[in-house]
């Protein structure tokens, strides 16, 4: 970090040197990145004595990279695209050093600012200062040139803090980041968006998957260099989000070759079993420590290697790891299942990096992650327990949790030229295949569920079926695609302009185990199925069945191509103004190839301020304003696009249910019912979603301070905006049509629902065929007319912190959020069911879905405090903690419309009512403050001469296991009580130790 405070050192450049892109951008509005650095580098800045024959020279000992950089008339200068690192920075005179400084360290993303005490002394205003100084591990205290909202963490950190070594984990210590919804794994939710709307990048190269946007392919965590969340503001070279941005730049290979290998322990005997649950309802003890306690261990082996196989020319680094854990799962119902699970997750890297000359970097990056899981399952009495008969096995691969890594092998080359001291390019080119396995015994069984109640839980029939469904066979996601960015320096503006264009394909889908389901209940004591409009029971049968079958298995595609123009411009030694403008372009294509959705001209403005207020970089406000675009997920396509089957069918049978589930003697009393309309035919795609359809997109507003004010002391604060301008979903209620239908003379052949992709609470234009005679007809539909309200959400903010930057002995950081997410959209995902369907969710299926949906949403934490830091006791003793308290998530009462609604679009408990009253959202409370401490040792014997080192971790020392999550439905379909609500779903994770040992050794 800096030893000293940083004088400026821009001069104002004349009205006429305003470059032609700062022209034409001038008049747009929007926010800004760190004087235009790529996803996957880092620049050095600054000023010194413009004599002649003055050069700065900057080079990396590790690497042997080095640039000499031309300084202008007024002593300025800058090498941008650095690959990160710690720089030796030079200005030398007639080719003789003058000046240097050691140890800069060049961050992804940043820009560091390394001024000489010649120049500092002259510029107006200024210090007489003594430069710079960067220890390796630290930032600047200010970076003057950047104007957005980020946190970046380096090795050294993640490796030092209590935290788990996950790439989530660190991104839950920026500002504003919220754990998501348990039934989503363990993604994050930042700045207010769900969970699915953040991008994920691995040296400049997108990982996040492609077929739902939650999660990302992930690495070997001892492979990360440095890790760094966009929370808000970034550039115009990135988009895709409107959550966050997560850019992880990987280490490579020195001069110096260096290994290490890690073994991580957690013992289930001391982790702590998580506090028993109870149904609300009736007491009903679901889980509980009383029984046996299904712990989970975990064990993780780990190593690395990196060196030069030609110094200072070409470069390997690699690095491994496998995690290996077994835990078993249950409830404490009659009639269950048990699990026992052998989860195993192997990732590895390698990176070959080559100086083909000064000028000319080749980077070659392969990676692989792949988690597969086995299940043993046995029919269980969970009451009494008891364990029955095998009941078969499964056998995942790369199908992960919701938010956990999809898996996956990544491939990326990239190449990077200083062509001229103002002119730099960057190209990139990548490609990720992840497959995905589910095997289950007894997939070509029929599927069948024996609910009768008159028969004891003991006795009812087990089908040989593991799941309901069975995955499509081949599933894949797979993304190739390109970027090409060049940068050029003219004058006091920093111009940067880039294009990419990526495809992502997903096959992926379900079908029913044995191709049809059947549901056996008892005859109902009413004489009618109430969920199927009081359909009549004919007297005198056994009982009735429910005949199920699901299929939607498809293939998709989504185009994205981009195009950005930014200019970065010092107007003063003190004022940098930021201009940017990115175009994007999206095609969601389905299985045949056609597209049934695009968005052309998307126009993302972006524009920032950043004011060095005294001149010497001790002092920074910042101000940024910008539009972000969201693509479809491919999961869109998959559900609506490739012809859906989802039929059901009741009937009765006569006689004791077939050994292999099927009806003796079955009698339907009703016709197939195609659920939303699908029979299995493919839509026509002009007709799958409106054709003026708009992106989804959402604006926002930052205004900032950054304070330094000692040596190793910086505070800041800062207020954000968000706005939701316009949302995809489905909309699924052909009452619209009927009308539109009945007022234009037109007949409507099938009035059968069906679902569109629309923007809603907007007017949609539509070509469908109503009256079967193969033509479409053009339905104009105006808002009113859907009857959908417009869509909000709302997210505003206050982050403050206080920093200490580490200083040999110890480093701590504060943060404080007083922030509010507030609409009728969470956005992509539905937390009050756990619904993963992203631009396919319940919200908006039907205007009555909608009343009394605005409030507080899911991802809304009012207040939340983090602290932390480590400690060096003395080389050979480290302690750390890490500290997170926060309010609790707003809670819902879902339940039955209380008014009338088409059977075939009635969803039941799915309404903002409970006991016939409107239950708006958020209105039932908050669940309780969460508070978390972690702490962490490390032992490093100078025996080993401080290259082996001890650890051991506690998570949540004091064992809070406060709610995170609860059943939401406060009624049944049929709008009785339902005695699970309030239930909680999840629970803060149980303490655990963990026990490290590493050895790092040089060659």
């Amino acid at each position: 970090m800096s030893s000293s405070s940083n004088s400026s050192r821009r001069s104002l450049g004349g009205p006429l040197r305003l470059s032609v892109l700062a022209l034409a951008l001038g008049g747009c509005f929007a926010s800004t990145a760190a004087l235009a650095q790529s996803n996957a580098s880092g620049a050095i800045f600054g000023r010194t004595e413009a004599a002649p024959g003055t050069t700065v020279h900057i080079e990396n000992p590790s690497t042997g990279i080095s640039r000499d950089v031309a300084v202008d008339a007024d002593g300025r200068y800058r090498a941008g695209s650095l690959p990160v690192g710690v720089y030796k920075v030079a200005v030398q005179r007639n080719g003789q050093t003058v000046d240097s400084r050691d140890a800069v360290q060049v961050n992804v993303g940043t820009s560091t600012e390394v001024t000489f005490a010649a120049a500092a002394a002259t510029g107006a205003g200024a210090k007489n200062l003594e430069g710079v100084s960067v220890v390796a591990s630290a930032v600047p205290a200010i970076d003057v040139s950047s104007v957005d909202t980020r946190t970046v963490l380096n090795a050294e950190q993640l490796r030092r803090l209590p935290m788990p070594q996950s790439v989530n984990a660190a991104v839950l210590l920026a500002p504003g980041a919220v754990n998501a919804d348990a039934r989503y794994g363990n993604a994050v939710s930042l700045g207010g968006s769900s969970a699915a709307e953040n991008q994920y990048y691995v040296n400049g190269f997108p990982v996040t998957n492609p077929l739902t946007g939650l999660g990302a392919t992930s690495l070997p965590f001892n492979s990360i260099e440095q890790e760094q969340v966009f929370t808000g503001g970034y550039g115009a070279e990135y988009g895709r989000s409107t959550g966050g941005v997560v850019n992880i730049v990987t280490k490579r290979g020195t001069n110096e070759w260096k290994g290490g290998m890690q073994v991580l322990y957690t013992p289930a005997g001391l982790r702590e079993t998580e506090q028993p649950t109870y149904r609300p309802g009736d007491g009903a003890q679901i889980t509980g420590r009383d029984k046996h306690s299904a712990k989970l261990w975990e064990t993780t082996y780990a190593a690395y290697l990196g060196g030069a196989l030609i110094k200072d020319k070409l470069f390997f680094f690699g690095a491994a790891e496998r995690i290996k854990s077994e835990n078993d799962t249950y409830t404490l119902s009659k009639n269950t299942t048990r699990s026992y699970n052998t989860n195993k997750t192997n990732r590895w890297l390698a990176k070959v990096d080559w100086n083909i000359t000064d000028n000319h970097i080749i980077e070659l990056t392969g990676l692989s992650d792949t988690a597969s899981t086995y299940a043993d399952q046995f029919v269980y009495d969970g009451v009494n327990d008891i364990q029955y008969n095998h009941k078969g096995w499964r056998s995942q691969k790369n199908q992960g949790t919701a938010g956990s890594s999809p898996g996956g092998q990544v491939y990326v080359g990239r190449y990077t030229g200083y062509i001229t001291d103002n002119l730099t390019v960057d190209a990139l080119y990548g490609k990720e295949r992840t497959d995905h396995v589910d095997l289950t015994s007894g997939s070509s069984c029929t599927y069948f569920q024996d609910n009768r109640d008159s028969v004891p839980p003991s006795q009812r029939l087990q089908g040989c079926n593991i799941s309901s469904g069975i995955a499509a066979p081949g599933a894949y996601d797979e993304t190739n695609g390109w970027h090409l960015n060049l940068e050029y320096r003219l004058g006091s503006h920093d111009l940067r302009a880039g294009v990419d264009h990526y495809n992502v394909t997903s096959l992926n889908g379900s079908d029913t185990s044995g191709g049809v389901g059947w549901f056996y209940y008892d005859n109902p004591a009413s004489g009618v199925i109430e969920t199927r409009g009081n359909l009549a029971v004919p007297p005198g049968h056994s009982g009735i069945v429910e005949r199920y079958v699901f299929r939607a298995i498809g293939q998709a595609k989504v185009r994205q191509q981009a195009q950005y123009l930014e200019d970065h411009w010092q107007v003063t030694d003190r004022w940098l103004a930021y201009v940017g403008l990115r175009n994007e372009q999206f095609e969601n294509l389905n299985a045949d190839n056609e597209v049934f959705a695009k968005q052309r001209h998307q126009l993302a403005p972006r524009l920032g301020l950043s004011w060095d207020v005294m001149g010497d970089s001790s002092l920074k406000i910042y101000a940024n304003a910008g539009r972000y675009h969201l693509a479809i997920p491919n999961n869109v396509a998959v559900r609506g696009a490739s012809g859906s089957l989802y039929e059901t069918q009741w009937g009765t049978y006569d006689g004791a249910v077939n050994t292999n589930g099927t009806p003796p003697n079955w009698q339907p009393i009703e016709n197939v019912v195609y659920a939303n309309g699908a029979d299995g035919t493919p839509p026509d795609p002009r007709s799958i979603s409106a054709q003026n359809l708009k992106a989804y997109y959402q604006d926002e507003y930052i205004l900032g301070f950054d304070q330094q004010f000692a040596d190793h002391w910086t505070f800041g604060a800062k207020v954000r905006y968000r706005k939701l301008r316009s949302i995809i979903d489905d909309w699924c209620d052909d009452r619209p049509f009927i009308k539109w239908a009945a007022d234009h003379g037109v007949n409507y052949a099938d009035p059968s629902p069906a679902c569109y992709i629309i923007n809603p609470g907007q007017s949609n234009r539509f070509l469908i065929d109503l009256d079967g005679d193969g033509k479409l007809e053009d339905i104009k539909l105006s808002k009113n007319d859907i009857g959908l309200p417009e869509a909000k959400r709302k997210y505003y903010a206050l982050d403050a912190y206080l920093e200490h930057r580490f200083d040999g002995k110890w480093y701590g950081r504060l943060d404080y959020t007083f922030s509010r997410s507030y609409g009728n959209s969470e956005g992509l995902l539905k937390s009050d069911i756990g619904q993963l369907d992203p631009s396919v969710t319940q919200d908006w299926d039907h205007k009555e879905l909608m009343l009394g949906s605005n409030g507080p949403e899911a991802n809304d934490r009012t207040h939340q405090i983090r602290a932390y830091g480590y400690y060096q006791i003395n080389p050979q003793w480290l302690v750390s903690a890490n500290v997170l308290i926060q309010s609790g998530r707003p809670k819902n009462c879902i339940g039955v419309y209380p008014g009338d609604i088409p059977s075939e679009i009635n969803y039941g408990a799915s309404y903002f009512y409970c006991k016939g009253q409107p239950t708006p959202r958020g209105s039932q409370g908050r669940l309780p403050w969460t508070y978390r401490l972690d702490l962490g040792v490390q032992y490093a014997p100078s025996f080993a001469k401080n290259n082996l080192t001890f650890s051991a971790t506690v998570v949540n020392v004091f064992d809070k296991q406060t709610v995170q999550s609860i059943n939401e439905s406060g009624e049944t379909g049929s709008g009785a009580p339902n005695l699970s609500y309030t239930q909680p779903l999840s629970y803060q994770t149980p303490r655990y130790i963990q026990f490290g040992a590493r050895y790092d050794f040089s060659l």
